[in-house]
């Protein structure tokens, strides 16, 4: 017991004191765990401890990883990116890993080894790529994009590298690929091909269906309960429960998880899975890390300096050359072209799978394999490097030669818009037929490009980069429109506003509810949720629909308006001090009181609303805070400047 907390303390310790000095210098947060694990490497020798097996349990952190992920996305979106996906990726793949088979046969290993060896290192870091993504906050770029749809097909890749690099081996040993199978439990052993493939598609079968239709009997019968850690269970529960039936029927978990997060992606427990599973998607992606840099074998690494390093920059060197030429073919801008070919270019966590598995298949030499480990630990090393080289020196000089092309700011904008889309277009239009100029900021290049065509005032860039900021004049412009969709990024750029500029005036465009309740927390008074008014508006209409007078359906509808604002305000502070969490006693407590008051209200005066404000303030609430929402103003002071 002793020894389990010891070590657990020195990895916390590690972490805690490394990455923040590396984030505080730049570096990301991912070399900061890869430099706590290098330095505590030496007393994990001292100690005897089985880095490997810690390195298998934290890959956990990547099927956590790829299940949210999933559920960010949907089945339409999913089959929109088609073309990416067998182009991209597929493109990917197949020529890295011809590439790297002539290099390997070249430098005169058997054409078997080195095809394993190309199939080992045409895989990319899905976890180093999505979490630096992630934290720049590119993954919704084109660049991004295009990484995801890669990353992707690499994970779906596995599957059939695992069923055909078997076929590799020496005939007579064949069978050690079966003992390099981690688990001792198998679905699919002693089964011929096709009755593997239907256990195989059945195991999928079963996460589709019991995605669709049991998650939601079982978070509402879980409810009942009214324990938070019961939530977190389930959710462990079903995520390690999926992982599990992938890898007896001899899928990757991450594959497994990812398609039950797309199922689960309209699900209304959507944002309760999130935020249950992401703190320890965190831990584990940084437990992960330390154990890559923890791994690495130094003696053969400084025995074989110069031939490691030389392998792996010219994997990394050959493998942006395979993307910079697909990128070019699939035309993507230029920042984004280097973004996806650097971001790229190494080595991933699911080579150390494949390098165990095709050394237990007698596939590979042990000795090669040592050497292909440590090219894809140096590759997943240098990879922040690479990213910090796309920021200060990539980019910088993509936007000279950007601002070279385009019209520079001439002045500093009245009003800056964040995102030019269908929310943030429409804005831009109705301020221009009131006289009006607004800049328009939008990380999409074939949106700016468009916008350009028609003579409009539009900037490509990233609206959540200070620099960006600044560019287009925020220390003197009047108002600020937030139009993005990336609810997250959203909040983020009305907190660092409101920080920095606080005389600017912010409108934000609000997902849902909860985001109302986010944005309002990060500062931001003025707030309107995307699909409330149109909702609103079509209650309205089932009034009249129904006989009621027009007049007397407006009255209801506005009444609705100011009550429903007035509980947002009321419920935001709740919404903090349970740490987001909806299903927490106090929220659902506060909710029934304000819900039962509402009731009281009806019965005393009938069927209306436009009461509750005054009763709730009556009863102790405060709900005289200067804010707009969906457009009312909940104070006689209007905090819309010039008025």
């Amino acid at each position: 017991m002793t020894s389990i907390l010891l070590l657990t303390f020195l990895f916390l310790v590690a972490g805690v004191i490394a990455v923040p000095l590396a984030t505080r210098a730049g570096l990301g947060s991912v070399l900061g765990y890869l430099i706590a694990g290098i330095a505590i490497s030496p007393a994990l020798g001292v100690l005897h401890v089985d880095v490997v097996q810690i390195q298998h349990f934290a890959e956990f952190g990547v099927v956590m990883m790829l299940f949210l992920v999933g559920l960010e996305l949907e089945p339409e979106k999913l089959w929109d990116m088609r073309g990416r996906l067998l182009g991209l990726g597929g493109g990917q793949v197949a020529l890295t890993m011809l590439a790297v088979m002539g290099a390997g046969v070249a430098f005169g290993l058997p054409w078997t080894v080195a095809l394993a060896a190309g199939a080992v290192l045409a895989l990319s870091s899905t976890a180093i790529v999505l979490q630096t993504l992630t934290e720049k906050g590119l993954l919704k770029s084109d660049g991004g994009q295009a990484s995801f749809a890669v990353l992707l097909t690499q994970d779906i890749a596995v599957i059939p590298m695992l069923a055909l690099l078997p076929l590799l081996a020496l005939p007579g040993v064949a069978h050690g690929a079966e003992d390099a199978h981690d688990a001792g439990i198998s679905l699919v052993a002693n089964l011929n091909g096709w009755q593997t493939m239907l256990v195989t598609l059945a195991a999928i079968a079963a996460v589709v269906i019991a995605g669709r239709t049991l998650t939601g009997p079982v978070f509402r019968f879980i409810a009942k309960a009214d324990l938070r850690e019961l939530f977190v269970a389930a959710a462990l529960m079903m995520v390690v429960g999926i992982a599990l039936l992938m890898s007896l029927v001899g899928l990757s978990p991450a594959l497994g998880t990812f398609i039950a997060g797309v199922v689960l992606a309209g699900s209304d427990y959507r944002h309760e899975l999130e935020s249950d599973i992401d703190p320890f998607r965190g831990l584990l992606l940084g437990l992960f890390f330390m154990s890559v840099g923890a791994g690495i074998n130094f003696a053969l690494l400084f025995d074989q300096f110069a031939l490691i390093l030389g392998l792996t920059l010219g994997l990394m060197a050959l493998k942006a050359l395979v993307l910079l030429a697909l990128a070019s073919v699939f035309k993507l801008e230029l920042t984004d072209r280097w973004l996806f070919a650097l971001g790229l270019a190494q080595a991933g966590e699911f080579g150390f799978v494949l390098l165990s598995f095709v050394v237990a298949g007698n596939i590979m030499p042990a000795a090669t394999a040592d050497q292909l480990l440590l090219v894809v630990a140096l590759s997943m090393l240098l990879t922040p490097a690479l990213f910090i080289f796309h920021d200060r020196v990539i980019l910088p000089r993509a936007a000279k030669g950007v601002a070279r092309a385009q019209d520079t700011i001439e002045a500093p904008a009245e009003v800056i818009i964040a995102g030019h889309g269908r929310v943030g277009g429409i804005v831009k239009r109705i301020l221009e037929g009131g006289g009006y100029a607004p800049t328009v900021i939008d990380y999409s290049a074939a949106q700016i490009d468009t916008l350009r065509m028609f003579g409009l005032r539009a900037y490509f860039g990233d609206a959540t980069r200070p620099d960006m900021l600044e560019a287009a004049g925020i220390r003197t412009a009047r108002m600020l429109i937030v139009a993005i969709d990336d609810r997250d990024k959203a909040t983020e750029l009305v907190r660092y506003v409101k920080e920095h500029h606080p005389h600017v005036h912010i409108i934000a465009r609000a997902r849902d509810r909860h985001h109302v309740y986010e944005l309002f927390l990060a500062g931001c008074r003025d707030i309107i949720r995307e699909t409330f008014d149109s909702s609103v508006r079509m209650g309205r209409s089932a009034l009249e629909a129904m006989g009621m007078e027009h007049a007397t359906a407006m009255q209801m509808a506005e009444g609705f308006v100011a009550d429903d604002s007035a509980k947002l305000i009321v419920m935001a502070p709740v919404f903090r001090d349970t740490g987001g969490n909806p299903m927490d006693e106090r929220y659902l407590e506060k909710t029934k009181e304000i819900n039962a008051l509402q009731d009281r209200l009806f019965a005393e005066n009938g069927p209306s609303f436009g009461n509750l404000r005054a009763r709730m303030a009556a009863e102790g609430d405060d709900v005289d805070e200067i804010v707009r929402i969906n457009g009312v103003a909940l104070s006689p002071d209007d905090p819309v400047p010039g008025r």
